[in-house]
């Protein structure tokens, strides 16, 4: 321990007098705690803040602070809880209001790890509803524990302001300032001028305007965590300190899936069913315990300095200057300086037996920030330093958080992985993490903070967790660009026509580790180059840069520099016919003797229909938010190839979107697993390859490659059957290779999804580029299409805090039989929702990216959740959800107002439709193309047009 806070302690109350001195016996905790307090006491003028001070620090000399239990541990718990910090904290505190039988194991003393040491910053706004939201949620906890626990919890409301140095930063602001707005979270733009009044230091010379947040404060760490775990105490939590966790146990069910069924602790042996991973930085080791291989968060040093007394910035809001990657703390006279630096320093692990403690301060590294805090305001630069604080933090890949239970082990849940913002999301995590074990699944949609959304592929990758990880952390104060992509951790995953599209053109795009097409620079091939770590600490920059560069169009929130080269690729699928590679997409099969019960449970549309159907259906939660919206086609067996598996009895062929479709298999094994099912999830993505060939003249072009009919009457919409497509019409190699053809379309167009084996889905693409008047297309322009005609894209307007009637998806449930949220839609049915899905269209020739206001007769009723631009109708489109201050949404309510968007403090005229104005009846899906002179008939004879069964002629 860097540190002997014994000494500190006596050495400040001798100086001082302010009290006697604390006990020897006292723990590291109540010494932290108390030298916090001395430090704030000297600074604190408040009477009422100050007698809370006193008895604070009489509480600790008194030895009166620690609620660990010194009984024998208990044999069994309902929850087991591993880790001490904040995290674990607020989880046994939410838990045990919930009267759950929960107990909190700490292998030294409660927040020895990494909580004692963090700056305890809480801010209202963030680029994201969900985090706003649990943030409002922590602020909440946090105001409320003095009162709930009778003891001052280190809660600060002094405000926050964010610091904007150019016209990019100034935008990204108003974009926060306009889903505050819709929030219901505060904020004021301020001139530099202004924003001095608050923050007398600043040299309002340096940047162009300020946000400022009056919600914003700090809390105390070691404060928060004695309110916590007194409430908990009170209501029958249990805490167990100097108590490592040796195991974690768990056994394989009859099924072979893994259950936990204890914890193995130097103390003894706890009997339970729910561990949570409140490890921190140690979450990956607890993971291995429980047999998880990888969990991916990597340890970073994280620092801060705290000055020498300032008088002037006193009551003043703490301040993020994003520009340079820099923070303020505010407590009384006290300021603390800390930031995120472009060369971090990465640690291996961290050992088990460091413990409070602290790294000495690289100020190689650390120097930078000194410098950007005297060019925001110069008096720092003849301020003195006080002391540094240098400790371990965890990072993720995505800078998200780790949440919710794994897909491999039952039981077994995480709540760690905050990138150095533990203080600021656990106590709204803590409430999600309590519902999310109690009931099933947690109120918001908390997708993007699951662990599920990591797929198997990146986990067996060590260097993807490493490099990714450390672009977060550099990257953490970067503009967030709606259309930005990662630079490391990437090819995870990718399909086997990966090459070929390269040297087509294609410039990539990475989600859930997969490379995707996102769109097509003919002539081009741009790949994407192994990550370079920023050419820090001897690594050099990569020589091609033209990746980097072609990114750099898309550094904007206007339109983007690619605008009209998406727009192309759309319109060619418009008007005539383009080819998207889907690959990526979720594949998986459903089999076994209740794969037909599973499937009655899990989806909600009608799969009784014949086997040669596909089927847009819903996975729900029991809350009825939507868990997953996908296709199922039904199958019967087939002949032993990979698109034809052979299996007894009804199976089912899922395709669900790639980024989600770890998350749609764990949620598929959890009802399974949940009413002891004999059925089995397989994941063929890799095997298959999927090519969409899409609009009008899509039938004419891949008629020449198949002798299936392709006719409405051979092949109907929404059914999928195995045909043959040929590698070279007419030619005398003529070799064909058999697929699975689903008639189905993202885009809203006539069209076909060939899903192809990989091994010869090289050849099949190479046959199908040479047709003439079909284009390469990417998923920039795939998106804008499905938007366009109003599909719905999972985890942007459709959600799992979605119920279907909200979202005008009632039609996907049937409403007799009884599957996994039936109650909910019922109910919603019956009794109307409080919230409704509508669609937009601006006139004015503006980007919509998703987060913008939306003002219904000048109130605020939502925001967008998804935005982009319809190229067909030439239009801005924006989809979110209108509500009505709590009371029911009727479509006269929707119909029946003026509505206007607010883009970036602007708002613009808006017009709402209750479904798109894109082809309303699906006429072109039939491949009825009116306006253009043809329909699905007018095409040239073909083999097998009018065979209803689809054969040859």
């Amino acid at each position: 321990m860097r540190y002997c806070y014994h000494y500190i302690c006596h050495d400040l109350l001798q100086s001082k007098q302010l009290i006697d001195p604390l006990p020897r016996e006292a723990t590291h905790l109540q010494l932290y705690s108390f030298i916090q307090y001395l430090n704030m006491f000297k600074v604190i003028r408040d009477k009422c803040i100050r007698n809370k001070a006193v008895k604070y620090l009489d509480s600790l000399r008194n030895g009166s602070r620690s609620y660990a239990t010194n009984n024998e541990i208990v044999t069994s718990a309902d929850i087991v809880i591993i880790g001490g910090g904040i995290a674990g904290c607020n989880t046994l505190y939410q838990l045990s209001k919930r009267g759950a039988n929960a107990v909190l194991l700490e292998a030294n003393r409660l927040t020895s790890g990494t909580t004692w040491h963090t700056a305890g910053l809480v801010w209202s706004l963030r680029p994201s509803d969900l985090e706003v939201r649990l943030l409002e949620d922590s602020r909440k906890v946090y105001s409320g524990l003095e009162e709930e626990s009778g003891d001052y919890a280190g809660w600060i409301n002094n405000g926050g302001m964010f610091i904007s140095r150019s016209k990019v930063r100034t935008e990204e602001y108003m974009r926060l300032h306009t889903l505050g707005k819709a929030m219901g979270v505060p904020s004021e733009v301020l001139d530099p001028t202004e924003a001095q009044k608050l923050f007398p230091l600043l040299d309002p010379s340096v940047f162009k305007m300020a946000l400022y947040s009056p919600t914003d404060g700090t809390i105390d760490p070691a404060m928060a965590c004695n309110a916590l775990v007194k409430v908990a105490t009170k209501n029958g939590g249990k805490i167990y300190e100097d108590c490592p966790v040796i195991d974690v146990h768990y056994a394989h069910n009859i099924f072979g899936n893994k259950e936990v069924t204890g914890v193995h602790t130097d103390k003894g042996f706890i009997r339970t069913k729910c561990v949570v991973n409140c490890g921190g930085v140690w979450g990956p080791r607890i993971a291995r315990y429980a047999g998880v291989p990888s969990l991916p968060i990597i340890p970073f040093k994280h620092a801060y300095v705290v000055a020498d007394a300032i008088p002037e910035i006193r009551g003043c809001p703490n301040i993020r200057d994003h520009d340079v990657n820099l923070y303020f703390k505010i407590q009384g006279e006290s300021c603390n300086i800390g930031g995120y630096e472009h060369n971090p320093i990465m640690l291996d692990q961290v050992s088990d037996s460091q413990h409070f403690h602290l790294y000495d301060l690289d100020w190689d590294v650390f120097s930078v920030h000194m410098n950007s805090a005297a060019s925001l305001c110069p008096k720092l630069a003849n301020v003195g330093v006080k002391s540094t604080v240098c400790g371990p933090e965890s990072f993720t890949p995505d800078h998200k958080p780790i949440l919710g239970e794994d897909p491999n082990v039952f039981g077994l849940y995480h709540n760690c992985g905050y990138n150095s913002a533990g203080m600021m999301f656990s106590a709204g995590c803590g409430i999600q993490m309590a519902e999310w074990i109690i009931t099933g699944r947690p109120h918001y949609n908390m997708f993007t903070f699951d662990v599920s959304r990591f797929t198997p592929g990146q986990l067996s990758r060590p260097h993807w967790a490493r490099e990714s990880s450390h672009e977060a952390y550099v990257k953490n104060y970067s503009v967030v660009f709606p259309n930005d992509e990662p630079l490391a951790g990437r090819d995870a995953s990718h399909d086997a026509l990966h090459q070929e599209l390269i040297d087509d053109g294609a410039v990539m795009q990475a989600r859930a580790g997969w490379e995707r097409p996102g769109f097509y620079l003919l002539g081009e091939k741009i790949r994407v180059q192994q990550y370079d770590w920023g050419g820090v600490n001897d690594y050099p920059r990569n020589l091609d840069l033209r990746y980097e560069e072609v990114l750099k169009g898309d550094y904007t929130f206007g339109f983007s520099k690619h605008h009209d080269l998406i727009g192309a690729e759309a319109l060619a699928c418009r008007n005539a016919a383009a080819m998207f590679n889907m690959s990526y997409y979720g594949k998986l099969y459903l089999t076994g003797p209740d794969a037909q019960r599973t499937a009655e449970l899990a989806f909600t549309a009608d799969l009784s229909k014949g086997k040669d159907r596909v089927v847009y259906t819903l996975l729900l939660n029991d809350k009825g938010g939507v868990e997953a919206d996908l296709t199922v086609s039904i199958l019967d067996g087939g002949q032993g190839s990979l698109h034809e598996p052979i299996f007894k009895g009804r199976g089912y062929y899922l395709v669900t979107p790639g980024f989600s479709a770890n998350h749609t298999a764990s949620i598929l094994k959890r009802v399974i697993h949940k009413y002891k099912l004999r059925a089995n999830v397989t994941d063929v993505t890799k095997q298959l390859c999927i090519l969409a060939i899409q609009g009008p003249d899509s039938q004419r072009i891949l008629q020449r490659y198949t002798d299936a009919g392709l006719s409405n009457d051979a092949f109907p919409l929404h059914t999928h059957r195995s045909i043959s497509v040929t590698k070279a019409p007419n030619a005398p190699d003529n070799k064909s290779y058999t697929c699975r053809a689903l008639r189905v379309s993202w885009a809203g167009e006539l069209g076909w999804e060939l899903h192809i084996p990989s091994s010869h889905a090289i050849q099949v693409y190479k046959a199908l580029r040479q047709a003439k008047g079909l284009r390469n297309a990417g998923w920039r322009a795939l998106t804008s299409l499905s938007a366009e005609k109003g599909f719905h894209l999972w985890n942007a307007d459709l959600r799992t805090d979605d119920n279907p009637v909200e979202s005008n998806l009632g039609f996907a449930c049937r409403k007799g039989g009884q599957y996994i949220g039936n109650e909910a839609v019922t109910k919603a049915r019956k009794n109307g929702v409080n919230k409704k899905y509508a669609y937009f269209t601006i006139d004015d020739k503006i980007p919509l990216f998703g987060q913008e206001a939306i003002f219904r007769n000048g109130m605020p009723v939502g925001y967008i959740r998804r935005g982009d631009y319809a190229f067909f109708l030439d239009k801005p489109i924006g989809i979110g959800y209108i509500t009505n201050d709590g009371s029911v949404v009727t479509n006269d309510f929707l119909q029946n107002a003026e509505y206007e968007i607010e883009v970036m403090g602007k708002r613009y005229k808006a017009n709402l439709h209750l479904r798109s104005p894109f082809d309303p009846t699906g006429q072109r899906m039939l491949g009825n193309y009116g306006a253009l002179g043809m329909d699905e008939n007018t095409h040239e004879p073909h083999a097998g047009q009018n065979e209803r069964a689809g054969g040859s002629e």
